[in-house]
């Protein structure tokens, strides 16, 4: 009885926190969401962007945006190199100077090494293209 006491509340617990992780911005404010299906939704909720598993990024209307590359490498529509993401968390833009950081707990740190938001649970590359490269703002 323990045991599958214990197995549903590790399901209960995955499946509550397995399913979007919150992005937040210097103010610890809630600015959106990416689901583990790469769904990006906004702080309203809505659709703005879904990522797929090729690393493709594409608007809510399905319209391609850009690419994560398996290197790192960030392109956008036209296939143009915007920078990279590298192993390690440190963001570079297209001239290879950083610009900025995703740190392995989450934190998102500018060149200046200044906290500018938080991405917890969520891939360092999704972090990186949603604070750094503009995918996702109108």
């Amino acid at each position: 009885m323990k045991r599958i006491i214990l197995y549903l509340l590790l399901t209960l617990s995955f499946s509550v926190t397995g399913v979007a992780q919150t992005i937040r911005n210097s103010n610890n404010s809630a600015i959106a969401k990416i689901e583990r299906d790469g769904t990006v939704r906004n702080s309203n909720s809505s659709v703005i962007a879904r990522i797929n598993s090729n690393g493709d990024i594409r608007d809510a209307n399905s319209h391609y945006l850009g690419k994560i590359e398996s290197n790192g490498d960030i392109r956008d529509s036209n296939n143009s190199y915007l920078g990279k993401v590298e192993s390690n968390g440190t963001v570079r833009n297209r001239n290879n100077s950083m610009v900025g950081k995703v740190e392995s707990d989450g934190t998102v740190r500018d060149s200046n090494n200044h906290a500018i938001g938080s991405a917890r649970g969520v891939p360092m590359q999704y972090a990186a293209v949603y604070f750094f490269f503009g995918f996702f703002h109108p």
